[in-house]
């Protein structure tokens, strides 16, 4: 089971996509709102991104909402 890590926003459509994706393929996830929670907007800062989604899945990023990518990853 892979480790999957989303950082949203309440106004992103993206982000709605994305974890509607997860949910639909049975990936648990953990959210970090970026707007609610101010350590994850500080966090996602740190990696040097400004938008989202963001994806960690296994440590790795996707940003966007990449569907091979997230496919790819979840599939190793």
């Amino acid at each position: 089971m892979s480790n999957v890590v989303i950082f949203t926003s309440n106004t992103c459509p993206y982000c709605v996509a994305a974890k509607d994706y997860l949910e639909e393929k049975g990936v648990s996830f953990t959210e970090k709102n970026i707007q609610t929670d101010r350590d994850a907007r500080k966090e996602l800062m740190s990696m040097g991104h400004m938008g989202v989604p963001v994806l960690l899945i296994d440590g790795e990023e996707i940003v966007g909402f990449d569907k091979a990518k997230i496919d790819q990853l979840l599939d190793k």
